[in-house]
Order: structure tokens, then C-alpha cells, then sequence
């Protein structure tokens, strides 16, 4: 297969499957001294991980990640960066029934007309569980962008089906199992929850992450805008079905005197862009909203087609998440790190000696 790997300067290569022995990935770019151990990729990969709260899949993996290449005496080297993390609680005999049979809404039938054979346990590499390595892959990305640039980069679930948060709170949002920044509709969460995963059903959600601290420049027009790259990231994510930058769709009842960002001498006077201007950093806040889809591994029957083409009814059985949203904060934290390493590293490369350039706009207001 192809296309395992994404980045330029900083690449990412992720491989193995959902239940397979291990799954892993190599980071090759990651510049020389970065201080890093196996133990600061805990608190992203349990942020991330299954089994923490009734409310999602209750396969539980210890995540533990070996670090098998590219760092010397705790600092990395600059050579490539391998990280192992073994499956130790895969099922593959949930997945027995339907090794002939395509699921609705899921990479079964494409999969199966690309390759010709696939590996139907737990989805083989179609599984959330390959985005374990993109969120270890991130917390490189993390740290160095807060080493060397002073940027962080944190999300939130902001919206779990009809519910939306009635306020917000950035202190809220990694003190509940749905990284919610509203602790007041917690218990509303629980229940519609509760409700939802007795009915067998399940439901989709939104995610927004930013990236505060953002320099001006990184970017490169026409065709390595960054927020394009970024896009292209957050669609590689499993159940991803939509990408917003900025204001995104609300752009389209807007009129240009309300989208347009002015710029005042003490700064800019909106952020509809997103932190993003003809593709290039604007030094504000780069924000993008992610639409994810319910999950298709559902144990009420559905309409389905097997090897022969025959039409079946398929029931999933497993261990699932009702709402997959509630874990893809880290991971949608982990690719947009991803793609502003790499974009920072370019623009080091090619534009490194241009300096300071006047008039800089502080980053001013971030509404839209």
C-alpha cells in the first residue's frame, strides 16, 4: 500500500494493523537535541486511548511506546525516529462473521476492490487504532513547536450530536472524559450518552483545535498552502468528513464587510480566516473544525453484500465507540502539530535569513 507516509522536511510513515502484533511509526526530519523520553508519550496516547470512560470502545491497550531508533542518551540524534507500541488486547475472533462480508460504511468493499484481499479484523489498518502513532508522532511535534516557537496547540470536542457547549471554559475541557468545555452540561453529556449506547445506535460529532503562538509566514503558495496541508491532514483522520477553517462554511452568509479581517496599528480586528491568508501564517491564531462521522460499527442489523454479491444482513459485533468524536481531540491536536513542524521547518530552509519585516500586526482580536 501506498501513501503510508505524509510531511516533507518532517515525514511521518505509520505502520501495522489493528490487531496485529504491533503498530508503529518513523519519524524521520525531527532535528538533532530535542530532549525526549518514552514516558512524555503517556499523557496524549491516554488522552487518546480506548477504555477510559464507559463512553467508548472498552478495548483496552496499554500504549506503551518503545523507542527503537533516533535518540542517544535522551536527546534525539537527527536520524530517523522509530517508535514501536505493541496491541495486546485485539479480539480477532469478534471479526470472524464477517471476513466475507462487506459492512455498510465502512473500507471493507474499497478496500477489497483496490487490493483484491483485505485484513477485516478490526478494521486492519481502516482502524482508529492506526491513529495511535500519529498522536505519539505529535507529541514530537508539540514539543519542539513549544521549544523553539512557544506554540501550543489544544482542542476540544465542540459539538456531540444536537448538543452544543452553552459556554466555555479551556480549563473545563481535560477535566471530563469528553474534553468538554462546558463542566455544567457534563451529566447532560453522560446521559444522552447512556442513552444512545443502550439503543445500539451511534452518533457523530465536531472537533475544533487551535494553535496559539503561530509566527507569520509559514505557509507556501500556490500548492503548499498551509491550510490546504492542514485540510489534507484532518481528511486523512478515520471518520473525518469535513474540514473547517477559520469561519469556513459560515463564509458562505457572509458578507465580505463582516468576513474581511481588518488590520488596525494594534492589530487585527477579527480572525474569520483562521490565522491563514493566501495559504501563509498571518501570526494569529490558526483554528480548525473537524466533522466526524458516526460510526458504522453498529450491532443493529444493516444491509450489506458479501464476497459472492449476495445481499446479508450484517451485525457488528466488538468493541466499538458509540461516538468516535470523543477521542479525536489528541488527534486532531497531533496532525495540525504535525503539519506546522513541517511547514516551520521549510520555511526555516528556504526563508530562514529574510528576518524581521516591518509593519507586524500584533495578532489582536481572535473572533469570528
Amino acid at each position: 500500500m501506498s501513501h503510508n507516509r505524509f510531511g516533507k522536511v518532517l515525514s511521518v510513515t505509520t505502520f501495522g494493523e489493528s490487531h496485529g502484533p504491533a503498530i508503529g511509526c518513523v519519524i524521520d526530519g525531527v532535528p538533532p537535541g530535542l530532549p525526549i523520553s518514552a514516558e512524555e508519550f503517556e499523557p496524549d496516547l491516554t488522552r487518546r486511548a480506548t477504555g477510559r470512560s464507559r463512553h467508548t470502545s472498552q478495548r483496552r491497550e496499554a500504549d506503551v511506546v518503545e523507542i527503537l531508533s533516533g535518540v542517544y542518551q535522551g536527546r534525539t540524534t537527527g536520524t530517523a525516529l522509530a517508535l514501536l507500541i505493541r496491541n495486546v488486547d485485539a479480539r480477532s475472533k469478534d471479526y470472524a462473521n464477517i471476513e466475507a462480508q462487506f459492512r455498510p460504511g465502512h473500507a471493507d468493499y474499497t478496500y477489497w476492490q483496490k487490493y483484491g484481499i483485505r485484513d477485516p479484523n478490526g478494521g486492519g489498518r481502516s482502524s482508529a487504532r492506526e491513529t495511535t502513532m500519529r498522536v505519539a508522532a505529535g507529541v514530537i511535534a508539540k514539543k519542539w513547536l513549544a521549544t523553539h516557537h512557544s506554540i501550543t496547540v489544544r482542542g476540544h470536542l465542540d459539538q456531540l450530536g444536537p448538543l452544543k457547549p452553552r459556554q466555555f471554559e479551556w480549563s473545563s475541557v481535560e477535566d471530563n472524559p469528553f474534553f468538554w468545555p462546558d463542566a455544567s452540561m457534563v451529566g447532560e453529556l453522560e446521559t444522552y450518552m447512556d442513552d444512545l449506547r443502550k439503543s445500539g445506535d451511534s452518533i457523530g460529532a465536531g472537533v475544533t483545535v487551535v494553535a496559539e503562538g503561530v509566527p507569520t509566514g509559514w505557509g507556501e503558495p500556490i500548492y503548499g498552502k498551509l491550510d490546504a496541508e492542514i485540510a489534507a491532514a484532518m481528511m486523512s483522520i478515520n471518520a473525518v468528513k469535513g474540514v473547517e477553517i477559520g469561519a469556513g462554511f459560515a463564509s458562505i452568509t457572509q458578507h465580505g464587510t463582516e468576513h474581511r479581517d481588518e488590520m488596525t496599528p494594534e492589530g487585527f480586528l477579527g480572525n474569520q480566516a483562521g490565522g491563514i491568508l493566501g495559504g501563509i501564517s498571518t501570526g494569529q491564531t490558526v483554528r480548525v473544525r473537524v466533522a466526524i462521522k458516526p460510526t458504522s460499527s453498529l450491532r443493529l442489523p444493516g444491509r450489506g453484500i458479501d464476497a459472492n454479491g449476495a445481499a446479508v444482513d450484517i451485525v457488528t459485533k466488538g468493541r466499538h465507540d458509540p461516538c468516535v468524536g470523543i477521542r479525536a481531540t489528541p488527534i486532531a491536536e497531533a496532525m495540525l502539530a504535525l503539519v506546522l513542524m513541517d511547514q516551520a521547518l521549510r520555511h526555516r530552509a528556504q526563508c530562514g535569513d529574510v528576518g524581521a519585516v516591518s509593519p507586524r500586526i500584533p495578532a489582536g482580536i481572535d473572533l469570528f
